[in-house]
C-alpha cells in the first residue's frame, strides 16, 4: 500500500479535537504554557469561555514582562513618549494587577504613568521585580506606595525616570529590606544627540542633578545591595565613597560614563569593596562612536573641544 494511502486512512479515522469541549482546568494548564503576546492576544481574545478559563486562574498573570517587544523595536521610538502609548501601557498594566488577584510578582513595563503604577502596587504584595525605565510620569508619590504596599521588592529599574528623587531611594531602603539589584541609569547628558528627536527636549534637559545626594541615601537606606548600575550618574568622588562604606555586599557595580569620577579615585572607593567581581568604570576614551555620535572622534576630543575639566583624572 502507498505510503500516501496509509496516511489518508489515518487522517480519516482520526477523530476530530473539540476544544470548546475542554474544561477550565484543561484550558488554563494549557494557556500557563503560553506567552504574554498569545495569552492576551489570541487565547483571551478567541472566545468567552477561554477568557473566563484564563481568569480563573490569577497565577497566569502573575508577570507582565513588556521588555520583549520594546527590544524587538531595537531603538527607543519617538511614539512611545506621548500619552495616547502611555495610555496603552497602562491599560496592560491596570489588568494585569487585577487578573493576578494579588499574585503579581513581576512588572516590567515602560512608560507607564504614576497612577497605573500606584493602582499595581496597591495589590501586588507579593510584588518582586519592578522595571519601570523611561517613565516621566512616575513621580515621588507613586513610589511612595510601591514601598508601602510591596516590601518583598528585591529588584528596581527606574532608570531615565526624572521625577523621582532621592527621597523614593529612601523610602524604598526603609521600606524593602530585600533589595539587591538596583538601576538608575540616566541619559547621556555629555550629548544627547541621540535622543534628539525621539525624547521630548524639555525631559531630556531635566537630568537628575543630585547624583551625590542620591548615592548617600543608597549607602544610607540600601546597605543590602548586590548590583548597583548607575550609568552617566552625575555623582562624585564624595557619592562614590558613600556607597563604598555603606553598601560592603555589592558584587557589581556600573559607573559607566560617570564621567565627575576620576580613576584614582575609583580605585581607592572599590578598594574596600571584597565582594566585588564587576567593575564597570567609566571609560573616559571610548569612541564616541559607542554612542552613535561621530562628530569629533573620541572623549578626549571632546574634552578639549568643550574645555571642560571633567575628565581629568
Amino acid at each position: 500500500m502507498a505510503t500516501a494511502d496509509v496516511i489518508g486512512e489515518a487522517e480519516a479515522g482520526a477523530e476530530e479535537r473539540d476544544w470548546s469541549e475542554m474544561t477550565p482546568v484543561c484550558l488554563s494548564e494549557a494557556f500557563s504554557r503560553l506567552g504574554l503576546e498569545d495569552l492576551w492576544r489570541g487565547a483571551m481574545a478567541c472566545c468567552r469561555s477561554w477568557r473566563d478559563a484564563a481568569r480563573s486562574r490569577p497565577s497566569l498573570f502573575a508577570a507582565i514582562n513588556l521588555e520583549p517587544a520594546f527590544a524587538a523595536v531595537g531603538a527607543d521610538a519617538a511614539d512611545w513618549w506621548t500619552p495616547a502609548f502611555q495610555r496603552r501601557v497602562d491599560a496592560m498594566l491596570r489588568s494585569s494587577a487585577s487578573l493576578a488577584e494579588g499574585e503579581l510578582r513581576e512588572v516590567r513595563v515602560r512608560h507607564c504613568s504614576g497612577d497605573a503604577l500606584a493602582f499595581a502596587a496597591e495589590s501586588s504584595p507579593k510584588l518582586g521585580i519592578l522595571s519601570i525605565r523611561s517613565s516621566p510620569s512616575v513621580s515621588d508619590r507613586s513610589m511612595l506606595t510601591v514601598a508601602l504596599f510591596c516590601p518583598m521588592l528585591t529588584e528596581l529599574d527606574i532608570s531615565y525616570c526624572h521625577e523621582v528623587s532621592y527621597k523614593s531611594l529612601k523610602v524604598i531602603g526603609q521600606n524593602c529590606p530585600n533589595l539587591i539589584v538596583l538601576n538608575r541609569n540616566v541619559f547621556n547628558w555629555l550629548d544627547s544627540s541621540e535622543h534628539v528627536g525621539i525624547v521630548p527636549d524639555a525631559y531630556l534637559r531635566s537630568c537628575p542633578e543630585d547624583g551625590d545626594r542620591e548615592a548617600i541615601t543608597i549607602s544610607k537606606f540600601m546597605q543590602k545591595l548586590k548590583h548597583l548600575i548607575i550609568r552617566f550618574s552625575k555623582l562624585s568622588g564624595v557619592g562614590l565613597n558613600a556607597i563604598s562604606v555603606g553598601c560592603k555586599e555589592l558584587e557589581v557595580l556600573d559607573l559607566f560614563g560617570c564621567a565627575n569620577l576620576t580613576n584614582r579615585g575609583i580605585e581607592q572607593a572599590t578598594c574596600n569593596l571584597k565582594n566585588l567581581k564587576k567593575l564597570e568604570k567609566p571609560n573616559f576614551f571610548v569612541p564616541r562612536s559607542s554612542f552613535h555620535m561621530g562628530r569629533y572622534g573620541h572623549w578626549q576630543l571632546y574634552d578639549e573641544r568643550f574645555q571642560t575639566n571633567v575628565f581629568q583624572i
